[in-house]
């Protein structure tokens, strides 16, 4: 038998001392079975010194204006993370594995951070709390709940599931109006060359005829006019500052800001489509936490900052104080318009049953396949449209400036 030395976390609390085994992997199996999550596990004092050697080698300066960490850098970060604490590696061990394996300077750096703190005896919870901006509440949290309950790998893999699915409404909201925007974006690009380069060829070439122009072919050349006048620089710069101006108040104004809001909710597809994406997100973070066996108070406050819309957090907000009064949350869901009565129906399912993480996952499956099939519902109907779009702006300008030559050749005939 061979003394081993470890250092852990078991109850939420910082462990350390020794145990005895014929090897490495049977230290870690027996430590497993006493519900300790290894932060690390070494034979022998040469070999401990090694493993500060080799941190001392590896450490990196803090905030040196490197490259900062994308969120594509901490869900692969996770996912590693995740796997290798499954297969029963001490927490130390990966995290240096992570740190020399990961590319990014940014993530190395805050791995190497989170290391040492947990190192020198700070919870891993806390040692990820030191990096908001990357790791929210929820993230947090569930590490909390698997240091608590000894279950880290299973809530290091809800976490995992949690970014992936984030990140799937990401890119499909985007691909979803990536093909619009690009349509929109040359038809109003091709009108506008049109304007300043094309009509006025026409307009010269009219000029000499002495022909009475169509109401719609004046238009356009009076738009041309406007465009290449000093017309065109008041719109473009009006443009731009009316954006700037618009982005500020919906940041500093609360109350530019609600509207906002609340009438991109209204929006005509797109509104259902934001919406549904973020009841899933939101179903998805009560579920977690409610199987991490965090309080329905605290569950709803952290949910809160899974949304970026004012309407969504103020109804949550809303639903968390009348769960304080002791209001069921059903009938709490059900007195905010915001919320589907579907969404009022599976929660109460779960409150009769007792098994409330079980449907708030269930709601999100529901929600998420909703999504889905509003994006691929609006991307039928928006390439149709755009095709539409583009050809009664660009069409119409054509035939508006060839009308007059079509008249001409009437008259001669």
């Amino acid at each position: 038998m061979e003394l081993f030395t470890y250092k852990g976390i078991a109850e939420g609390k910082y462990v350390e001392g020794e145990i005895e085994a014929l090897n490495q992997d049977e230290a870690s199996h027996k430590l497993k079975e006493q519900k300790v999550i290894i932060t690390n596990l070494i034979k022998g004092k040469k070999k401990k010194t090694e493993a500060k050697d080799k941190g001392k080698k590896s450490s990196f300066s803090l905030f040196g204006g490197k490259k900062k960490a994308k969120t594509e850098d901490i869900l692969i970060f996770s996912k590693q993370f995740a796997t290798m604490v499954k297969a029963g590696l001490p927490i130390l061990e990966v995290l240096g594995m992570l740190r020399d394996q990961l590319e990014n300077p940014g993530i190395k750096e805050i791995i190497e951070d989170i290391r040492k703190s947990l190192e020198g005896g700070v919870t891993l919870s806390k040692c990820f709390e030191k990096y908001p901006q990357y790791f929210d509440n929820v993230y947090c949290n569930l590490i909390k709940a698997g240091e608590a309950s000894g279950k880290l790998d299973v809530f290091l893999l809800k976490i995992v599931e949690s970014l992936e699915k984030k990140e799937k409404i990401k890119k499909k909201i985007k691909g979803a109006l990536m093909y619009p925007s690009i349509m929109f974006t040359v038809a109003i690009t091709v009108s506008a060359f049109m304007l300043v380069k094309v009509v006025p060829v026409f307009a010269k070439m009219y000029d000499g005829m002495g022909i009475e122009l169509p109401k719609a072919t004046a238009t356009i050349m009076s738009m041309s006019d406007f465009l290449r006048g000093t017309g065109g620089m008041v719109l473009l710069f009006g443009g731009i500052g009316g954006f700037f101006i618009f982005r500020y108040l919906t940041t500093k104004n609360a109350l530019v800001r609600y509207k906002w809001h609340k009438q991109v909710l209204k929006l005509p597809v797109f509104g259902d489509m934001i919406l549904k994406s973020l009841l899933a997100r939101i179903s998805l973070i009560l579920g977690n936490l409610s199987a991490a066996g965090v309080n329905l108070l605290e569950s709803l406050e952290i949910a809160k900052s899974v949304s970026n819309n004012v309407v969504v957090t103020e109804a949550l907000e809303n639903v968390k104080k009348g769960v304080f009064s002791g209001d069921t949350l059903t009938k709490l869901f059900l007195k905010e318009p915001l919320f589907p009565p579907t969404f009022s129906q599976l929660i109460s399912v779960g409150e009769q049953t007792g098994q409330l993480d079980e449907m708030f996952g269930s709601v999100a499956m529901y929600y998420e396949e909703e999504f889905d099939n509003s994006v691929e519902n609006m991307s039928s109907l928006i390439e149709p449209i755009m095709i539409v779009f583009m050809g009664v702006m660009i069409g119409g300008l054509m035939i508006a400036m060839y009308s007059p030559i079509f008249n001409v050749g009437a008259i001669i005939g």
